[in-house]
């Protein structure tokens, strides 16, 4: 007995249901007729993960279910063809006046225009960036279903996401008769999730005997980005096979029964370099949120440093030179080789550069507020001036070209509060968002020494990579005049606010208390500045967005 299995990695477009269902089925077509008598997508695949309040609308319930119904029927006439399709099913109800939730995170199994089965998740994450059970009610129960041809079929278990990290749905399925469980997933990406995955459903398979076929979505949606890298392992835990990561795909496996139980083999793609994956989390996320929204373009301000550099070298892999604008806008304070980089990273990377000069407005605002300034030394207002007449220019430009604004801040700069609001934050996408300092110097020194997309080896000169960071908006400044070193800065800002440690456990760890207050704070009183910042892309697991939900008046201070 051999079961050709396909694993349909796929890129969907929230709300999308026509397009989701011809890119199944188109999928579904062309995986029969290499032999594949099993397809599965991933989790809610034909409505696109997460459709977040749209669940909560009857009429998208009731548009997903008419989809299910298209995909169906356009596959009746594949005979053997087992499918299964996630999607949500259900809605509410109403007893004595309550609302009643039955609404459920489910799969159908498809075969020859028939539903075979259904099941609904058992297990609901609401962490991180999960909130399903503001939208889902857990399922109870199991599914087992036949692929394969007659008199040559596999049992197969199917489980959903988070139901496989829990020991009993699985337990469940064997009793009810499986031999191969099958797994359909939406796991957001974050550094080293997918290690964490595969290490995860080993566990899972070595407790329950059976091998496994983990199928992952790929793409990206808002904040967050899906990486593929599907997989399938045997019951004692070995690597069977491994899909590419952040590329769409048809992942094929092979079903063999052994007398030990079903054997499972694959291509295996090799593992990944975590700047690798960080960097294609990034262009998948940009390609995908100004593709899926519709822009033409997108623009930025290049300063000539790290991480407007950056951003530009990602810009550039994602959606190609022609689709990319960069501005450099001077102040007064803006070095010679601030301009002379500036130019250098545009002519290598072949994008169009432009200069404008924000000297005239700086001296008119000067100017309309002298009176009111009489007597008052310059500090940061004048600074921020600076930025905001940047950031209003940059948005003109938007408004009348149709280009999104890409921010360049980083997770340190949105973590303390140096950043300027309506100024560098003024813009549609912050492509770095949760990007430490120190990791964007590591990832600008990984792209000049790769060219992963064959845009230009090397696009970053050297010396925006080692000159010391400033913005420029004062003489002779630099980032450290008033933060700790960034490898301190960062250190702290990764315990306390991705990992919640406690200021006197960071202090207990070697630093020093002032720096460690000093952070803290910034980070707690920033907070109202961090709310009006635009969506940004998720690569750590936990990030300045659905991760974290702070309230911005706050007195606790521990």
């Amino acid at each position: 007995m051999t079961l050709k299995i396909c694993v349909a990695q796929l890129n969907f477009v929230v709300g999308d249901l026509p397009g989701n269902s011809q890119k199944i089925i188109a999928a579904a077509r062309a995986a029969y007729a290499d032999g594949v008598r099993l397809l599965l997508t991933p989790e809610l695949s034909i409505c696109g993960y997460a459709a977040e309040d749209l669940f909560l609308r009857s009429s998208f319930i009731a548009a997903c279910d008419d989809a299910v119904k298209t995909v169906a029927r356009e596959l009746a006439g594949l005979k053997d063809l087992t499918v299964v399709l996630g999607h949500p099913s259900g809605g509410d109800s109403r007893t004595r006046s309550v609302a009643v939730s039955n609404r459920h995170n489910a799969a159908s199994v498809l075969c020859e225009g028939v539903v075979l089965a259904s099941y609904a998740k058992r297990e609901l994450p609401n962490y991180q960036v999960f909130d399903e059970r503001r939208y889902f009610t857990p399922g109870r129960g199991v599914c087992v279903f036949e692929a394969g041809v007659a008199g040559n079929k596999v049992k197969v278990g199917l489980l959903i996401c988070e139901d496989a990290w829990f020991e009993e749905p699985a337990r469940l399925t064997k009793e009810a008769g499986a031999e191969l469980l099958a797994v359909i997933n939406a796991s957001p990406f974050h550094i080293g999730k997918g290690q964490e995955r595969e290490q995860k459903m080993r566990e899972r398979v070595l407790a329950c005997g059976l091998p496994l076929v983990y199928a992952h979505l790929v793409g990206g949606q808002d904040e967050v980005v899906f990486e593929g890298h599907s997989f399938a392992l045997n019951a004692d835990g070995t690597v069977a096979g491994r899909a590419p990561s952040f590329v769409e795909c048809g992942f094929v496996v092979w079903a063999g029964r052994t007398q030990a139980g079903v054997h499972l083999a694959g291509p295996v793609a090799p593992e990944r370099s975590v700047e690798a994956d960080l960097w294609d989390a990034l262009v998948l996320g940009v390609r995908d949120y100004v593709g899926k929204n519709g822009f033409p373009s997108v623009i930025l301000g290049l300063s000539g440093g790290i991480d407007s550099a950056l951003v530009l070298a990602v810009a550039v892999d994602a959606l190609g030179k022609d689709k990319v604008r960069s501005v450099m806008m001077p102040s007064p304070y803006t070095a010679d080789i601030s301009w002379i980089d500036a130019r250098e990273m545009t002519q290598r990377l072949g994008v169009r550069y432009d200069e404008i000069s924000i000297v005239p407005e700086f001296e008119a605002f000067k100017a309309s507020l002298r009176g009111e300034f009489e007597g008052l030394a310059e500090d940061a207002t004048e600074e921020n001036i600076q930025a905001r007449i940047r950031g209003t220019l940059l948005m003109a430009l938007s408004n009348k070209f149709g280009s999104i604004v890409l921010t360049t801040g980083n997770k340190s700069e949105m973590a303390t509060g140096y950043c300027t609001l309506y100024g560098d934050m003024a813009g549609g996408f912050a492509v770095i968002k949760d990007l430490a300092k120190t990791t964007v110097f590591r990832l600008a020194r990984w792209r000049n020494a790769n060219d992963p997309y064959g845009t230009g080896s090397e696009p970053i000169p050297e010396r925006i990579i080692t000159r010391p960071p400033s913005a420029e908006l004062r003489p002779d400044q630099t980032d450290q005049d008033s933060l700790p070193a960034y490898e301190v800065l960062d250190a702290i800002l990764e315990r306390y606010m991705e990992n919640d440690q406690g200021i006197e456990d960071i202090i207990a760890a070697g630093f020093t208390r002032a720096d460690v207050e000093k952070v803290t704070r910034l980070i707690k009183i920033n907070e109202y500045k961090r709310r009006q910042a635009p969506v940004g892309i998720r690569v750590t697991h936990r990030s300045f967005g659905k991760d974290w939900r702070y309230p911005i008046t706050n007195r606790f201070r521990a």
